[in-house]
């Protein structure tokens, strides 16, 4: 297995994550839990598999100085022409993470890492890279695919052969990742470098509903419920995505 890029489906990509309700919820979390954790002084920021630099837009938007790093140029170039199209300036480097440490040579004050890790071969290989890219007192934005909501999921619909066999990674070409993460497993990873000061679920709701309900909620009720309950000791664990921002140690 080799890690995944988006080369040739970047549109889709697009389309499919940001054209509708998923991605709203997705960017209405990871900033809500960014605006609450981050201190309002600007801070340089580095972007670890950005795709079309949603979170990174929103970022410079408000101040900070950012840098984004994506291996697919289609998708970088969309990210360049969001930025543009904004009014916005930033730093673009067409890399993948294991070429970052030889080219980029001062820490940053935040690295995000939003869903990557379940697109590589060997993800707990990135992660001391990434202490290394952030600064001993700044903050990383880890976002990744829940195992846990997969297997639920799947248990919802009766795929049970699919659960015995544990079948969880998507069909190739297809958008579903190929390296779903086990929560306690990465948790255990980062312990020895990373101190995890907040956790959210992303959509720990909405990819339950069944499709009639999904269809007649307004995006804004589904904004606010997802947002209020994120956290929830129930609900969070859920979350189709799980956010963690931590501290290194």
């Amino acid at each position: 297995m080799t890690d995944r890029h988006f080369d040739e489906l970047a549109t889709r990509f697009a389309e499919k994550i940001y054209g509708g309700a998923k991605g709203a919820i997705r960017l209405a979390v990871l900033q809500a839990d960014l605006a609450e954790a981050l201190p309002e002084r600007p801070l340089r920021v580095l972007d670890v598999g950005a795709g079309l630099g949603h979170m990174s837009l929103w970022l410079a938007q408000r101040g900070h100085r950012v840098t984004l790093a994506e291996p697919a140029e289609p998708m970088l170039q969309g990210a360049r022409e969001r930025f543009a199209d904004a009014g916005q300036e930033a730093t673009f480097i067409q890399a993948p993470w294991q070429d970052l440490l030889g080219q980029l040579e001062q820490p940053y004050d935040l690295v995000l890492c939003h869903a990557v890790l379940e697109w590589l071969a060997e993800p707990a290989r990135i992660l001391p890279v990434l202490h290394q890219l952030c600064a001993p007192d700044g903050w990383l934005s880890l976002a990744f695919y829940n195992k846990d909501a997969l297997i639920y999921r799947n248990l919802l619909k009766g795929h049970f052969r699919k659960l015995r066999k544990a079948e969880f990674a998507g069909e190739k070409q297809s958008l579903t990742p190929q390296m779903p993460l086990d929560p306690r497993e990465l948790a255990a990873q980062l312990e020895a470098h990373w101190r995890v000061e907040s956790q959210s679920g992303v959509r720990v709701f909405h990819d339950y509903m069944p499709q009639p309900f999904q269809a007649k909620a307004e995006l804004l009720d589904l904004l606010e419920m997802e947002l209020a309950y994120r956290r929830h000791p129930s609900f969070a664990g859920l979350g189709r995505y799980l956010h963690w921002i931590c501290r290194p140690r």
